[in-house]
Formats: C-alpha cells, sequence, structure tokens
C-alpha cells in the first residue's frame, strides 16, 4: 500500500511538473524595457476576446448539443482566462511600477487602474457583453497616460 501511495505520489508530482508554467508578465525589477503602451494594447486585446466570448456564450445558450456545451465551455474558459490577464498586468505592472504616489494625479491613476481590476472581475462573474465592452472602457480610460513611443529614425 505505501509502495502504491509512493509510485502514485511520483506519478502526480512528474505530472504537474510537466504542466506549462505560467509567465509573469514582468519580473517587477524597473529595467526599462517594457512599452507601457504595448502593454494597454494588449490589454484591449484581452478585453476585445472577452467581449467576443461573451457575445459566443450568447448565442451558444440554449443549446443542448455536445459540440455546444463543449464550446460554451471553451468561451467561458477563454473570457476567465483573458480578464485573468488584465487584472495581472494592472496589479503585476501598472500598480507595483507606473501608478506613484509621488504623481500629482496619484487618486486619479489609482481610482482608473482599480476600475480596471473591478470591470474585469465583473466580466469573469458575468456573461453579460455589456459587462465585457465596459470592461475595454475602463482600459481606454488610462491609455493618455501611456501614449505610444515616439519613433526616431
Amino acid at each position: 500500500m505505501k509502495q502504491t501511495l509512493l509510485t502514485l505520489g511520483i506519478i502526480f508530482a512528474g505530472a504537474i511538473a510537466l504542466l506549462p508554467q505560467q509567465a509573469q508578465s514582468h519580473c517587477q525589477v524597473p529595467c526599462g524595457i517594457y512599452d507601457d503602451h504595448a502593454r494597454v494594447d494588449s490589454m484591449l486585446e484581452d478585453a476585445a476576446t472577452v467581449v467576443k466570448a461573451a457575445g459566443q456564450m450568447a448565442e451558444l445558450a440554449g443549446k443542448t448539443d455536445a459540440q455546444s456545451a463543449n464550446q460554451m465551455v471553451r468561451w467561458v474558459m477563454n473570457k476567465e482566462s483573458h480578464a485573468q490577464k488584465v487584472i495581472q498586468t494592472i496589479s503585476d505592472y501598472f500598480l507595483t511600477q507606473r501608478v506613484k504616489s509621488s504623481q500629482e494625479d496619484y487618486a486619479e491613476r489609482l481610482q482608473k487602474h482599480h476600475a480596471i481590476i473591478l470591470a474585469a472581475m465583473k466580466a469573469k462573474q458575468s456573461a453579460d457583453v455589456k459587462d465585457a465592452e465596459a470592461l475595454a472602457e475602463a482600459i481606454k480610460g488610462i491609455a493618455s497616460y501611456y501614449p505610444a513611443p515616439a519613433h526616431t529614425h
């Protein structure tokens, strides 16, 4: 019995080691190599995926065939994943490195970044496209803080 449990434990540990590991969005070292505007664009892509997922879920609602059920699960998982990516980007990157108490408009920036986290959370909890669209709008609310870099040639 002990040998069987030990073997199962080793197999389980090996399986866990083989699972893909999630990469962090930033190392939290102020290296200066990240493009803030690109992070905002990436979050807008995530929000667009959340919007599309909510729309596809609405189309699949009420269908009971196996393929529709499979697609529903996949859209829910994608909606959750992309909303979570937005939360992680705001938390791990912007709030830890870009929003600083020394900024004159700190309270406003903090509120707008926090609003994105709340909108992403609501989009995860809801199947309503309006909640997904509100996430995109919240992200657009910080875009002016992070303009595209000027290209110099």
